[in-house]
């Protein structure tokens, strides 16, 4: 299959998470989907659970997680819903988290995130959207490559949004140190990063059975707009093109797409795409607010934002 060829499926908008796992069986199978338990990430555990994988919610509200994992349980009849805290803007954490997984991973989700927050900075500077939403999933990634060779056909997804069209990751100052701060261009910024990572992850990691795919899941209400009105979200879709009466998807068709590239065979192999609505995306045509746009797939800026990432979580 080439690069040229895209993926499809018989899944669209409408389709669920657990529709698109029917007839999957994951038993034996680990998985990690950070911020599971909120939003998607919920309804992404609770389909991976469903079908028997074995699935630890990372988590930075511990209480919030064992709540969710009784819940899954409750639903699915799984046994193995475990919880573990993450917090992903905080590298100690992350890296206590990456040293306590033991054993093969199969799938990691990178699900968590945070949307147009008011500028906010980790202690070491860095704006915390792009810290939380690329730095900490790359090291968190980074950390458990060992675990995902080990399983010998990982996947590791990687939740992006339509927002990358609004910014490409602007490597002369990704931190808003001298820019003016905008919290739409930060999201949009950390949304490209997590594109770029999946391309340039296929392709170091490809050799090890990696494959890595990012997605836009649609539009959902959940707690990741806590920092957004309606009306922003109104204004935002028709400087883009859209509709200002959003069509949002539920929670699970929203977890859907992000299921299909964990654990779909129609993508074995493939890694490095961009997928929507349960099916790979082609390019974004401006003015609309569907689809890729080319830097996020650009390969010299996937190798470049690669090294950037290593030199800061060096420094």
């Amino acid at each position: 299959m080439t690069v040229n060829t895209p993926i499809t499926t018989p899944f669209t908008a409408e389709s669920t998470a657990a529709e698109v796992v029917d007839g999957i069986d994951l038993t034996g199978r680990r998985a990690i989907v950070t911020g599971g338990a909120s939003g998607i990430g919920i309804e992404t555990a609770r389909a991976l659970a469903g079908a028997g994988a074995e699935v630890t919610l990372a988590v930075r509200n511990v209480e919030a997680g064992e709540r969710t994992a009784d819940d899954i349980a409750g639903t699915t009849g799984s046994k193995q819903v475990l919880v573990a805290r993450l917090d992903l803007a905080d590298q100690a954490s992350v890296a206590a988290f990456a040293a306590a997984w033991d054993g093969p991973l199969d799938m990691l989700i990178n699900n968590a995130g945070i949307m147009a927050s008011p500028l906010m900075r980790t202690p070491e500077g860095w704006e915390m959207q792009f810290a939380t939403n690329h730095l900490g999933h790359f090291a968190l990634a980074t950390r458990l490559h060992g675990a995902l060779a080990a399983a010998g056909s990982a996947r590791v997804v990687s939740v992006s949004s339509s927002a990358h069209l609004r910014s490409p990751v602007v490597f002369e100052d990704i931190h808003f140190l001298e820019r003016p701060y905008e919290p739409w261009a930060a999201y949009g910024q950390s949304k490209t990063a997590n594109v770029l990572f999946a391309v340039e992850a296929t392709r170091r990691w490809a050799g090890d059975g990696i494959t890595v795919n990012a997605l836009m899941p649609g539009g959902i209400r959940t707690g990741l707009q806590r920092y957004v009105t309606d009306e922003d979200l109104n204004r935002l879709r028709r400087e883009s093109g859209g509709s200002a009466a959003p069509s949002w998807k539920t929670p699970e068709q929203g977890a859907a797409t992000s299921v299909l590239v964990a654990t779909s065979p129609l993508l074995d192999g493939i890694g490095g795409r961009y997928f929507e609505d349960c099916n790979e995306a082609g390019l974004n045509e401006p003015g609309t607010r569907r689809g890729v746009a080319a830097y996020a797939l650009d390969k010299d800026d996937a190798a470049l934002l690669w090294q950037v990432s290593v030199d800061t979580l060096a420094g």
